[in-house]
């Protein structure tokens, strides 16, 4: 494994359902921030997303603070950087659940997590992700045939959903054809960052594979896991239903819950977020 050359970071990796990421705790400019995500993700490329952190202990209203590399959103990154908060603050071992409230980029509204310590490095964390601003179907076009795809555009992020009845659903065989895609649709969108979210739908659960392109940091991933993205099949799927959904969403890198009624707003995911070390050691 490498180290960091130049400035010293200071910095921990976290697994949630393995959409590996790093939270930096040293202070770093924002013009900084994507080459120092890129030397992190250079020493562990494992990693998939750096976010930087600050905390707040003393406040009520908001105790951390999050901001993305490339400034979306991310609810993987929220409920680690919670749990994180939990782990300097708390004892991380077999607490009470602790309600943390943290600012986010890419998310207008205080993002509210609940992290309930189970080990010295795993926790279950429950997070409510800010409802969509809007869920439309648009037109896309692949080697100049035209496909009608369901957008689940968020604050800071929007997803596109591509379900296994999609003829576009082949992407996932032609990866090379899916990452061009979701770059150029990106712009056609003018998405401050945009995932493809491949859905296999099935009766009592449903699988997922992921790929984000995140503009601001040039990175492109077929990521392990997704929360935001796993929140828009929610949201799309309890939208197209008219009724709530309650749905356990495996992905690569394991499993996320995600309970959404589109007609409440109230869309929540659950998952365990599990502790692999700090850096330096």
């Amino acid at each position: 494994m490498g180290t960091i050359a130049e400035e010293e970071l200071h910095y921990s990796i976290w697994d949630p359902a393995g959409n590996i990421t790093a939270l930096v705790e040293s202070n770093v400019l924002i013009t900084g921030q994507p080459a120092a995500a890129a030397k992190i993700m250079s020493c562990h490329p494992e990693v998939e997303q750096v976010g930087f952190v600050r905390f707040y202990p003393e406040q009520s209203d908001t105790q951390a603070e999050l901001r993305m590399a490339g400034g979306e959103f991310c609810g993987n990154a929220s409920m680690c950087a919670a749990a994180l908060f939990v782990q300097r603050h708390f004892s991380f071992d077999k607490h009470a659940p602790i309600h943390v409230k943290l600012r986010v980029s890419g998310s207008s509204e205080v993002i509210s997590v609940q992290i309930e310590p189970k080990t010295l490095s795993c926790a279950n964390a429950l997070i409510r992700i800010p409802e969509a601003v809007s869920i439309r179907k648009r037109t896309f076009s692949v080697d100049g045939i035209q496909y009608l795809l369901p957008v689940v555009r968020m604050e800071g992020i929007s997803h596109i959903v591509i379900s296994q009845q999609s003829e576009l659903f082949r992407m996932l065989e032609d990866r090379g054809m899916a990452e061009e895609a979701v770059k150029r649709w990106c712009t056609e969108l003018a998405a401050d960052c945009l995932g493809l979210m491949f859905l296999k739908n099935m009766e009592s659960v449903c699988e997922l594979t992921p790929l984000v392109y995140v503009p601001a940091c040039e990175t492109t991933f077929w990521e392990n896991s997704c929360a935001s993205g796993t929140a828009s099949v929610g949201m799309f799927l309890s939208d197209e239903k008219k009724s709530g959904i309650s749905l356990d969403i495996r992905e690569p890198g394991g499993c996320i819950r995600v309970i959404s009624d589109w007609t409440e707003s109230k869309t929540y995911l659950s998952e365990k977020v599990n502790f692999l070390g700090s850096y330096p050691e």
